[in-house]
């Protein structure tokens, strides 16, 4: 555990030394003249960029708050909807050799296309509402959540499966104390992994029809050519991308007190 702390410190460090030099060459590089702003934004183009976006009436429809807000709700629900979907069927692909024969072939086939190829269908089948992005936003979720927990079943001891059957251990026994606690460290695995992709597949999502949001910010600081707003609306992407996994990594911290 000392050691743990230790690493995970020193991580912390070098990672904000890391940040700092970053951002004083940058100033540098503004200072020289070596940064224009007509491609590369400056310090000034970035700063300018954050106010008027904060302030009322904001940028292209709204300010970063409301921005904020409507990607983060896009974001946590495609991602709800699809750790509630990926999971139970990555468990039910483990433990069922015939639903995996029967669901496999299928995910396989489905699994390669981009999330961005359903974009057409997305808009057909629910519109241009917010219904078209979270399904976007799920359907790249999905697949890491039933992946890793499909492997987290898999990679389970099988003596422990006969040790809990010899003691008279049934189905929904065997399910709620052996394979759910042995795959939690891969379904946890999952879950980040699909938490991340929600963030990427974002911004792809808020191009269909979006009226608020930073995927929205991004796109019209593009037609603008306004760089300022496009690198501060790519920093609070990572932000919030960042703290959302650092809550969930908490939450696995909580569930699997072994693994600490």
């Amino acid at each position: 555990m000392m050691f743990a702390t230790a690493s995970s410190g020193r991580r912390v460090v070098i990672g904000s030394v890391a940040m700092v030099a970053a951002v004083a060459l940058w100033f540098a590089a503004a200072s020289a003249g070596w940064v224009s702003g007509g491609r590369f934004p400056r310090p000034v183009d970035v700063w300018q960029a954050a106010r008027q976006i904060t302030l009322p009436p904001g940028y292209t429809g709204g300010t970063l708050w409301q921005h904020v807000a409507q990607s983060c709700q896009l974001v946590l629900l495609g991602f709800l909807v699809a750790a509630g979907t990926g999971v139970p069927l990555g468990l039910a692909m483990g433990m069922s050799r015939r639903i995996d024969a029967l669901v496999g072939p299928v995910f396989s086939l489905l699994r390669p296309i981009p999330p961005l190829a359903w974009i057409p269908l997305a808009i057909l089948w629910l519109g241009l509402g917010d219904g078209a992005k979270i399904f976007l936003i799920w359907v790249s979720a999905f697949t890491p959540s039933v992946i890793n927990t499909y492997a987290g079943v898999r990679n389970i001891d099988g003596t422990l499966l006969e040790a809990a059957r010899v003691h008279g251990a049934r189905s929904l026994v065997l399910v709620r104390d052996v394979l759910v606690p042995g795959a939690l460290p891969m379904i946890f695995t999952g879950l980040r992994l699909s938490l991340q992709t929600a963030w990427m597949t974002l911004v792809a999502a808020e191009l269909v029809g979006a009226f608020t949001g930073l995927g929205k910010v991004l796109a019209s600081a593009a037609l603008d050519i306004n760089p300022g707003m496009i690198l501060f609306a790519m920093v609070w992407v990572g932000i919030l991308g960042a703290a959302m996994t650092r809550g969930l990594e908490w939450l696995e911290k909580r569930a699997l007190p072994w693994l600490r």
